[in-house]
């Protein structure tokens, strides 16, 4: 009897864009854009027992309507948060040798707010402060006692 493992191809990370989004369109006229996410893991070195930082480059491919409305906003430093799936593609390079790429194909890019952006109403406006009235404003009348 064999066990049957579930296959399961999903990825969720979240960092920062390395460079502008490449846009380009496919032969059936949609949208890809092509981006890396820089992804840091923050860890204590044993030997020196300094906070070092392991960061990994993650090539990501997004397709579509989402390509389409995002396309300006794929900006470098951008801080994402992309889910998707893991992709190989293979292929032969100029000088004739196999070649693979591990990549995202992304489903979802959340494009996360900023200082920058924040401030000018782009993701999410800040809401109006509610003042509570002044205690001399209340009339004794009002009070229970």
């Amino acid at each position: 009897m064999s066990i049957r493992l579930p296959e399961i191809n999903y990825i969720l990370i979240s960092g920062r864009l390395t460079r502008d989004a490449d846009v380009r369109m496919t032969q059936k006229g949609s949208v890809v854009c092509g981006f890396d996410v820089a992804v840091n893991r923050r860890y204590m070195d044993t030997v020196s027992g300094e906070w070092k930082d392991d960061v990994a480059y993650v090539p990501v491919s997004l397709f579509g309507p989402q390509a389409e409305r995002l396309k300006d906003r794929l900006k470098k430093g951008a801080p994402v948060v992309v889910d998707g799936r893991i992709n190989m593609n293979e292929f032969t390079d100029k000088a004739g040798q196999n070649r693979k790429i591990l990549r995202v194909i992304a489903n979802r890019v959340q494009v996360l707010p900023t200082a920058d952006n924040a401030a000018g109403g782009d993701a999410f406006p800040a809401r109006e402060a509610q003042t509570a009235p002044a205690a001399d404003a209340v009339a004794e009348d009002d009070v229970p006692f």
